[in-house]
């Protein structure tokens, strides 16, 4: 019989065990090893049943047990302890305290606070509001932070149904469920009024309609994670389903979502500063392009009259002081994952009457609309818009910098890509959460723990050196039992997952078979979109089964994937991959096991020796799951791509040759890159596992890992990640929001208008290098060293020397005179205006590098309040009749 009506019976702990529930609400438990230990002595047959989730562990538990513990003197000891342990890891200064955060008279500029929003977040798998690596990251970024002391506020919203459970047909496709997931019955709680009603946010939707939402609010160490949720009696059934489950429904649905996020998320963290009495943030981070509209109610804030907490500043103005404080990070490397919405039905959103009153909905449109070469001018772009909104942005690699400079290039015109304001700040695993127990126990055995877990917390200057000392047996025995674990894990999986596919026991005695504790494995997991080719191991099939089946050297696979639910060619591919796995032949070396999420991962990175990576290079922007394996001891066997472009070595993993520009036709990509994979693990990672020294240990094999452990190590953590982001973003992003006050931000405002309406004017007249004889002539030939002095005529019109920049760019050129690795230097004005506006500027040119070289002029905008020249996308250059001795100059 089903029940009519559900709720939450909370338990009344005896008062002795009362600290048990602060420390099971307070999420730091799912990467502090002690405290996991303390709750699974609680009840270790209850622990392992609802998978080590504190909050429903302690609701399970009998009163008798609790009466029990209440009287085991060892056992509040050990409460005691971690309850104290956990009020100093809350409350005692860390890095950001002493490094700025207390404002001191020498320390950097560090904001009060940051809000940091994301559409997922990945803290733990008893909080299953994640779908893949962009809400991963975005709980390692919030647990790094905790660690770090930095002032953070969460944002996001909680779905009802979170992300979809996977499992698989008989005949391997992929079946979606969403659970029903009970917000009392996880580690959140709701923020109250004083009065003790819950906290409420709404936004005013067309037709005179609203929609509500509360906040729950999860602790993340120190830092709290706020989640809307639209779920509440308030409102109508169609805005009660805005939150139903992450990245569902139709475009509305999503654009619902995300006002939600972004316009409902600013007033939660508001409501939140207010009742707790938490720093206002000074920086505003939007970790992709969902959340944008942030910035529209930031906009809206401020154009609010001073009784009503205002400014009263005009929209343009706003604009400038919002952009000053926020930072953007975008995390895709192709357009496809960018949303893009209707720009009616945005219009209609955003229409007098419906949300923002006083926001024009024109100046909103103009913030997204793909108004730009090779755009869809009626698209309104997320990312767009976050750019627009932001002064500060960022890939999440090296080369997805690079990759995304050159995507929204055209939203900076007359600019080389290279010059496109997007920086980089490569991401980062949060090591106490992904790595395994028993790793750390080693480094432990080596330091200490506690330098130890400063080392993976925080970065341990030197201390990952201390590797270097252990012996190889212990790394081989660790690695061992690592890789015996994971096959445990596997088989109970796989039967798992076989008898939901309606297998009876007597059809799967072979699993006890499947796999090996001694056969080299290899994992590949990861969402199942195309361009990351789940099945490029598939290529040759019979290949592949002559390396898992080889007599001396056999490899072993353990795959896992979600495909979207929308997306059938991503099913198609794990159904191929799950037809392969289940040939009788193979099966006990290759297997899928479906439902991949964070419990999963935690095994399956430690347990795998190699880690398998093979996108379509560029298109990874990061892959953080080879963090996660290399934290742990694995290898990487990866295309250059994301981050191993950026830190791979031959000392610790191996690089997959890529086609890239050899072929357009992507099948014969897909063969060429298949079968470079194969040759690798045939020729190199295989014989290296196997090959055995005079003690019986690969001693080769176990160099690399020592290497991975002690190079990438210190890079791959999350710590290392968010200081960066601390001190290249955040730090600068504060101080830009001190200075754009609303008297700058009025001033700034002003200057661009005045700027934007008298560039037409703006241009590079003549351009002459006055000591040609430095360039040999008519030779066209210098030595290395001389000096050139430019003279420059430049119109500026109605604007000033104040307003601009005139600058030489110059460099090394290719054959068809593109600067290359350019450098900029300023000129000076000489004299001027004459009588038509015109200004002489002039300023030296030093010859330092050999081959061919060239310069050219521009002139940019100038302002103290803008952090770069390309920042109002403006530049002029000089036309061909302007330039005399501007030719390419051979140095010698």
């Amino acid at each position: 019989m089903k029940a009519i009506r559900r709720f939450t019976v909370r338990p009344v702990l005896p008062e002795p065990l009362g600290p048990l529930s602060d420390l099971a609400r307070n999420l730091r438990w799912s990467w502090h090893t002690e405290t996991r230990e303390l709750f699974r002595c609680v009840d270790p047959e209850g622990w392992r049943a609802v998978g080590g989730d504190p909050v429903r562990l302690l609701g399970n538990v009998s009163a008798t047990r609790m009466a029990e513990l209440a009287k085991d003197r060892r056992f509040l000891r050990r409460l005691t302890a971690a309850a104290d342990d956990l009020d100093d890891y809350l409350h005692g200064r860390r890095w950001y305290q002493s490094h700025g955060g207390d404002g001191g008279p020498d320390a950097p500029a560090f904001p009060d606070a940051i809000a940091y929003f994301s559409p997922e977040f990945g803290v733990t798998a008893a909080l299953p509001q994640y779908s893949g690596g962009l809400g991963i990251l975005a709980g390692d970024h919030l647990k790094a932070a905790s660690d770090l002391g930095v002032p953070l506020i969460g944002v996001g919203l909680l779905y009802r149904h979170g992300y979809f459970r996977q499992s698989l047909s008989r005949d391997g496709w992929q079946q979606e469920h969403y659970p029903v997931l009970d917000p009392n019955e996880l580690p959140v709680s709701l923020l109250r009024e004083a009065d003790g009603a819950p906290t409420r946010v709404s936004l005013a939707l067309p037709g005179g309609r609203s929609l509500h939402a509360h906040i729950w609010v999860a602790r993340v160490g120190r830092v709290p994670l706020l989640m809307l949720d639209s779920d509440i009696e308030d409102n109508g059934p169609g805005a009660r389903d805005v939150t139903d489950r992450l990245y569902g429904g139709g475009s509305e649905h999503r654009l619902l979502q995300e006002m939600l996020l972004g316009i409902g998320g600013v007033r939660a963290v508001r409501a939140y500063c207010r009742l707790t009495g938490h720093a206002a943030p000074e920086v505003f981070h939007t970790n992709e392009g969902h959340a944008g509209f942030l910035g529209l109610e930031r906009i809206r804030e401020l154009g609010e009259p001073a009784e009503h907490g205002g400014s009263g500043l005009g929209f343009d103005a706003a604009l400038e002081a919002v952009r000053a404080g926020t930072v953007f990070t975008t995390h895709t490397p192709v357009p496809a994952g960018i949303d893009r919405f209707d720009r009616e039905l945005v219009a209609r959103h955003f229409a007098e009457g419906a949300e923002l009153p006083g926001v024009p909905v024109d100046k909103v449109l103009q913030l997204g609309m793909e108004t730009y070469p090779g755009g869809e001018p009626g698209l309104f772009n997320m990312a767009v818009m976050g750019l627009r909104l932001a002064q500060r942005a960022n890939g999440v690699s090296e080369l997805h910098g690079a990759v995304s400079r050159s995507m929204f290039a055209g939203l900076w015109p007359g600019f080389d890509a290279t010059e496109v304001p997007i920086t980089s700040v490569t991401n980062g695993v949060h090591a106490p959460t992904w790595v395994a127990p028993e790793v750390f126990r080693l480094g432990a055995r080596q330091i200490g723990a506690a330098r130890t877990e400063d080392a993976l917390s925080v970065g341990g200057s030197g201390r990952w050196d201390s590797v270097g000392n252990i012996a190889d047996a212990d790394i081989w025995e660790l690695r061992r039992s690592l890789r015996e674990q994971l096959v445990h894990e596997v088989r109970d999986r796989l039967r798992a997952s076989w008898r939901q596919r309606g297998a009876g026991s007597a059809e799967l005695g072979w699993i006890d078979g499947v796999l090996d504790p001694d056969v080299l494995t290899i994992g590949f997991a990861r969402r199942v979109p195309s361009y990351k080719r789940l099945t490029l191991m598939l290529r040759d099939r019979e290949r592949l089964t002559e390396m898992l089946l080889h007599p001396t050297q056999p490899i072993q696979i353990v795959v896992a994937g979600k495909a979207h639910p929308a997306d059938d060619g991503g099913k198609r591919l794990v159904r191929e991959l799950v037809r392969f796995a289940d040939d009788p032949k193979v099966r006990h070396r290759i297997v899928f096991l479906p439902d991949y999420g964070m419990a999963m991962a935690k095994k399956l990175y430690p347990g795998c020796d190699v880690w398998l990576n093979n996108p379509l290079r560029p298109l990874e922007a990061c892959g953080t799951s080879g963090m996660k394996a290399a934290l742990n001891g694995a290898l990487n066997l990866s295309v250059l791509d994301g981050w191993w472009d950026e830190w791979y070595e031959p000392d610790f993993g191996w690089a997959i040759p890529t086609a890239d520009g050899a072929s357009t036709d992507e099948d014969r990509r897909d063969e060429l890159e298949a079968a470079a994979l194969y040759s690798l693990i045939e020729e190199r990672v295989a014989p290296r596992f196997y090959d055995r020294g005079n003690g019986g240990l690969p001693d080769r094999w176990i160099e690399m890992v020592r290497r991975t452990l002690t190079t990438l190590g210190p890079k791959v953590l999350a710590g290392r990640m968010v200081r960066e982001y601390v001190e290249r973003l955040y730090a600068p992003a504060a101080q830009a929001h001190r200075s754009v006050d609303a008297t700058g931000a009025q001033e700034l405002a002003a200057w661009k208008s005045r700027v934007r309406a008298a560039w037409r004017q703006v241009a590079v007249g003549h351009v002459e290098a006055v000591d040609q004889d430095a360039v040999g002539g008519s030779s066209g030939t210098a030595g290395l060293g001389a000096t050139l002095t430019l003279r420059v005529q430049a119109a500026l019109g109605e604007l000033r020397p104040e307003d601009v920049e005139v600058q030489v760019v110059a460099g090394r050129v290719d054959s068809d005179d593109t600067i290359r690795d350019a450098r900029t230097f300023p000129l000076k004005p000489a004299s001027g205006p004459d009588l038509e506006g015109r200004w002489v500027y002039e300023g030296p040119l030093a010859l330092d590098r050999t081959g061919p070289f060239g310069y050219t002029v521009r002139i940019l905008p100038a302002h103290r309040l803008i952090p770069v020249g390309a920042d109002l996308g403006l530049v002029a250059v000089p036309t061909e009749s302007a330039v005399e001795a501007a030719g390419g100059v051979l140095l010698r």
